[in-house]
């Protein structure tokens, strides 16, 4: 397994991802589209969810594809970026067809981010626009750290952000991860910079530390945020032709990845969820064994998205927490 040229969720060929943030309100969106409508499905293991349209993505429901993920800041405030999202999705003709309406069908999760320094006296809700900016924004290629719905995130005692990597199998499959990183855990061990996701570094693409010498894994965590204001959301994308039962499986393995990457994880006060896509376009020859390999692959990158995604983290005027660049970076 290696990663893909960019080392981005769009290394998924098709798939696009777009991002918009306002820096006075430290928080964004971020929306992944597909080169159509995509199987997709769903899998939450955190304590305080923030959702918009989840049920649907289960697999006895009548809408089996979606057109859009959508990851935002904002908590509940931030499901009206979907709404933005939506009509942007609409003036292109894209939506289920329902006679001659057409409803985008756009998943999607929030993260807590109302106490981090930005300015959230709002007369209007800034998220309709934030949706339909990261719309206007889809590419192919797309900036990690301090931007979209990580744009003002937090990880344990440091900043989070928006991170990203895929895996190529030996197959020609590939996957990909896409994280807004804002966890109650730590996604570094006690107080140093050595990321939990280490040992599955790829090329130092946060640091090439390598896992804490000699560091006590049973230690209770030290946890510098205040509870009930996280959760870590994630898109697992691959082109491996998956069905709904299949791509929700996929998501369950994925939460693995920030097991490993967050410590700890899951947590009453964090709403963790993972989206899992597929875009159909590699049938699978074995699809007993390769979804083996593709939950495997989904956890190992999204444990190197999440750190990415911290390590990628600037500093901006008022942020109430250190980057790992400003707090690490200059003892190394």
């Amino acid at each position: 397994m290696k990663p893909g040229p960019q080392n981005l969720i769009t290394d998924v060929p098709g798939v696009m991802v777009g991002q918009a943030q306002d820096d006075t309100l430290k928080s964004g969106a971020t929306i992944l589209r597909g080169p159509g409508d995509m199987v997709a499905s769903v899998s939450i293991m955190g304590g305080a969810p923030a959702t918009r349209d989840i049920a649907l993505l289960e697999p006895d429901r009548l809408v089996q594809k979606v057109d859009a993920l959508l990851l935002s800041g904002g908590s509940a405030f931030g499901m009206d970026a979907a709404g933005g999202a939506m009509q942007a999705l609409v003036a292109q003709g894209i939506g289920f067809p329902v006679g001659d309406a057409r409803v985008p069908i756009v998943p999607t999760a929030c993260l807590f981010d109302l106490l981090n320094g930005g300015d959230k006296n709002w007369a209007t809700s800034p998220y309709p626009a934030l949706g339909a900016t990261a719309v206007a924004d889809l590419s192919d290629s797309f900036a990690i750290g301090s931007h979209g719905a990580g744009a003002g995130a937090i990880a344990g005692p440091i900043k989070g952000g928006t991170g990203s990597a895929s895996i190529t199998l030996d197959n020609g499959t590939t996957i990909g991860a896409l994280v807004a990183v804002n966890s109650v855990g730590s996604v570094t061990m006690a107080d140093s910079p050595h990321f939990w996701a280490a040992p599955f570094e790829v090329a130092g693409e946060f640091g090439g530390l390598g896992p804490m010498p000699d560091y006590d894994p049973t230690a209770a965590p030290v946890l510098k945020t205040h509870q009930g204001e996280n959760t870590t959301i994630a898109v697992i994308v691959t082109d491996a032709d998956l069905t709904q039962a299949q791509a929700k499986r996929m998501a369950t393995a994925a939460h693995d990845g920030m097991a490993r990457a967050i410590f700890p994880s899951h947590t009453p006060f964090d709403g963790d969820l993972i989206f899992a896509a597929s875009t159909g376009a590699r049938p699978m020859a074995d699809p007993v064994g390769e979804q083996l390999m593709l939950g495997h692959a989904a956890s190992i990158c999204l444990a190197r998205a999440i750190a990415r995604g911290v390590y990628a983290a600037t500093p901006a005027p008022g942020d109430t927490h250190p980057t790992w660049q400003s707090r690490f970076a200059p003892s190394r």
